[in-house]
């Protein structure tokens, strides 16, 4: 079937987040009674949105502030803004995207605040323009379905026809819950990608315009 729309994850597929996230999580997480590791951040709540985050922290810790999440959140989006850079190849991979024709738009568990520091940190601001959705926007994040659906109404695309480009385990899910083509993004180990039902995985943003063609031809 002849595919017509690929929604982009953000964090870990077009800017380098993930490990900005970490850190600043790990040290969150460890001033209030709950020593992560920037890895174990890293590995515990990729895909997540910070408020699906929050029940794990009180699951663990007994007295979280009532304004520990808005901190949090302000501490990251003051890191993004000082540490952020686009993943190595999106700026190409997008500029390719644009030549051949094929519409995209971005679908992240991040808040809506969030997506626009790290787009104009990342130097992505102008490439993606109004082109995104977030967290925000729907009664569920990732792994619901919500969010991709959401994305493709707003291109006026049937599900069916969309393709989804995901490095966390959360986003596959969605993808295939939405009923959409997933390629996962993994420059290290992609196995756990495909086990959760990712069609393709690469390890450079570069593969991706050929193998757009071959969907969209």
């Amino acid at each position: 079937m002849k595919l017509k729309l690929v929604l982009f994850d953000c964090d870990g597929v077009l800017v380098d987040s993930e490990h900005v996230a970490g850190q600043i999580a790990s040290a969150a997480l460890t001033e209030l009674g709950w020593p992560l590791s920037p890895q174990e951040c890293v590995d515990r709540f990729t895909g997540m949105s910070l408020a699906d985050i929050l029940p794990l922290v009180r699951a663990r810790v007994p007295d979280v502030p009532d304004d520990w999440l808005g901190t949090l959140a302000a501490r990251l989006q003051a890191a993004l803004r000082a540490n952020l850079a686009p993943v190595d190849g999106a700026i190409e991979m997008l500029h390719a995207t644009n030549a051949l024709g094929i519409p995209w738009r971005v679908a992240s568990n991040s808040s809506r605040r969030e997506l626009g520091v790290k787009f104009a940190a990342a130097g992505l601001a102008s490439l993606v323009e109004d082109r995104y959705h977030s967290a925000n926007d729907v009664p569920r994040p990732k792994p619901f379905p919500d969010l991709f659906l959401a994305a493709a109404a707003a291109a006026d695309i049937a599900p069916e026809h969309c393709i989804v480009v995901e490095d966390s385990l959360p986003g596959v899910r969605a993808a295939r819950a939405a009923n959409m083509t997933c390629i996962g993004f993994a420059p290290h180990n992609g196995a756990r990608l495909m086990a959760a039902g990712a069609h393709h995985v690469v390890t450079h943003l570069s593969a991706l315009p050929p193998l757009f063609r071959t969907y969209f031809g």
